[in-house]
């Protein structure tokens, strides 16, 4: 097999890709090269004219072989992408090449009592649905269930809504398997299974292209939607921590907002009164009575309540919480922007009251409670006044020096971000499955600095 490279002016797209659907129309193809890394005035400038040279999307696995074939004999750059609902340019090719699109594999694989076995292009809302007709449901999602693909969620998310129960993506047990097909002269189809899933999992797609998943499913509930106000932002932080707490309630999503942030939900501001401070909910309609009981010890004000049989009605309350807050804050002011944190368990309430009262409104608290190492901790996705980097890496810094850990959505770098440090078990994975570094490169300080 040659190992010359092709420049894309070389290309001829129906002999690399015959029978496949490509796109070559350059407004297509940089809208699929993009994402909502534009939530980030760091990222925006460094990403920006970033696009790929052609969209290629398969609709099987031989397919996916074929153009990973393709793109190792010619040295191209390849990255794959789902929805392009992630923050931090995770599907951005810097090298051009081509942008894999998955969204056209599709196929729920099979349901089963507890597990799911699907596609990678798969809807989450999709799989939502059917996992629900045996009684059961994801364990947890992002915001953006209603567009995400599986596939994307797995390679370039990390939690969400139900986290509040079963912690993170790259918490063991939360991921059964992938398969994944390699970059090799002869592409390989590889099945991941227990620890090794870590390989791959929220590897932003730069060491294996994940065909099908196989995922633990939760016990599904009839959810109520729960908007509560409070005169007191601490008020409300400690009532979130209660429920949190609270072992005998059953909950999918605790979302903590302080005033002013409410009133960027355009859709829900008659149920925010001015400078009240908001719980967004999903509670088991079973544990209805005793909210309502935590709600009054706290002096909370219930504003607004949807059963389950009404849920395919109005807005959706999740679509208001995790990076949705900051798309609604966006939409009425597009010079905010966001930071991410996790509070230490043993200190986090004393930790939020501190940066509440230090930044005011510059740093403008967002909490969503997540389950960290068997214990219900308070993460921030606190909305941000820019004004300079260099202001930006200051409040990072002093939220770091307080010993909250920052998973920074302002890097495009896969270890810059949440990791901090180079996973070596994925870098040598890497020089395994993609040995000419073409998978999204660029993006994995591990594979660049391996020497």
């Amino acid at each position: 097999m040659t190992s010359t490279p092709i420049t894309p002016n070389d290309w001829d797209t129906s002999t690399l890709f015959p029978e496949i659907e490509t796109i070559t129309d350059p407004v297509q193809v940089t809208k699929l090269s993009q994402d909502y890394h534009t939530f980030s005035p760091i990222l925006q400038p460094k990403l920006a004219g970033k696009t790929g040279d052609v969209v290629v999307r398969p609709v099987n696995e031989a397919q996916v072989i074929q153009v990973a074939a393709a793109c190792v004999k010619y040295k191209i750059p390849l990255t794959v992408r789902g929805a392009g609902t992630g923050n931090y340019g995770q599907c951005v090719p810097l090298h051009g090449g081509v942008i894999l699109d998955m969204t056209r594999i599709q196929e729920i694989l099979w349901v089963k009592p507890g597990v799911a076995r699907v596609e990678a292009g798969v809807k989450l809302a999709q799989l939502d649905k059917k996992a629900r007709e045996i009684g059961w449901e994801m364990r947890m999602a992002p915001s953006t269930y209603r567009t995400a693909t599986i596939g994307g969620f797995i390679a370039g998310g990390s939690g969400g809504i139900g986290s509040i129960n079963y912690g993170l993506l790259g918490d063991r047990g939360n991921l059964l398997a992938l398969k994944v097909i390699t970059m090799e002269d002869q592409p390989r189809v590889i099945e991941l299974r227990g620890d090794d899933v870590q390989k791959v999992n929220h590897a932003w797609g730069v060491n294996g292209i994940i065909t099908e998943l196989e995922i633990p499913l939760a016990a599904a509930y009839p959810w109520a939607e729960i908007i509560v106000t409070f005169h007191d932002f601490m008020t409300a932080a400690k009532f979130g921590q209660a429920l949190a707490d609270a072992d005998g309630m059953i909950k999918k999503l605790i979302c903590i907002t302080a005033w002013p942030i409410p009133s960027y939900f355009v859709a829900l501001r008659s149920y925010l009164p001015d400078n009240t401070h908001a719980a967004l909910l999903m509670v088991s309609e079973t544990s209805l009575e005793p909210l309502q009981d935590l709600v009054a010890e706290f002096g909370g004000k219930i504003t607004y309540q949807k059963l389950a049989q009404d849920a395919g009605k109005g807005f959706h309350l999740a679509e208001f919480t995790w990076n949705h807050t900051t798309l609604h804050a966006r939409n009425v002011d597009t010079s905010l922007t966001y930071l991410q944190s996790v509070f230490p368990p043993d200190k986090s309430l004393s930790l939020v009251e501190e940066l509440y009262h230090h930044f005011g409104d510059e740093v403008m608290m967002h909490l969503e409670f997540l389950r960290v190492g068997g214990i219900a901790v308070p993460a921030g996705l606190q909305v941000i006044r820019f004004t300079t980097e260099e202001r930006l890496n200051e409040i990072i810094h002093y939220h770091e020096a307080r010993g909250i850990f920052v998973p920074n959505p302002h890097v495009h770098i896969l270890e810059d971000g949440g990791r901090k440090t180079v996973d070596v078990a994925q870098v040598k994975f890497k020089e395994m499955v993609d040995p000419y570094g073409l998978m999204n490169p660029g993006k994995m300080r591990g594979w660049m600095e391996r020497a």
